[in-house]
């Protein structure tokens, strides 16, 4: 599986360097979020903007992802989607489930954005 990980203070960025995301690479990307959550990235942006297929496991591999991430606070966000990949998930109706942007500078405003509500919220808890 082909990738790039640029990792930032308050998130990663994961561009995905393949055009099918199914049974071949999900098992590997379900572990590459494990490790990754695990050394402590919070927010996690995946560009799919090479990705131009996705299968069943490709979805259950950014449920997972989603799960994890948002376990703890964090942000799970799947940017520069194509459209046919698009309508996959429009299909298995996870746009309603997912953090979808249409950019990858979209999703990196909507991270901050929720740490600085996370930071705020804190401190009106008295944390």
């Amino acid at each position: 599986m082909k990738y790039s990980v640029d990792r930032q203070e308050k998130y990663s960025l994961l561009k995905l360097e393949e055009e099918k995301l199914e049974t071949s690479i999900a098992p590997g990307l379900k572990s590459d979020f494990i490790t990754l959550h695990a050394k402590g990235v919070k927010n996690l942006i995946l560009d799919l903007s090479e990705v131009k297929y996705i299968d069943s496991s490709g979805l259950s591999a950014l449920l997972v992802g989603n799960r994890i991430f948002h376990e703890d606070g964090g942000m799970f966000i799947l940017s520069s989607i194509t459209d046919h990949v698009m309508k996959l998930i429009k299909i298995s109706q996870l746009d309603n489930v997912l953090n979808l942007f249409k950019t990858t500078e979209e999703s990196i405003d909507a991270v901050l954005m929720n740490e600085i509500e996370n930071d705020l919220s804190s401190e009106e808890n008295g944390v």
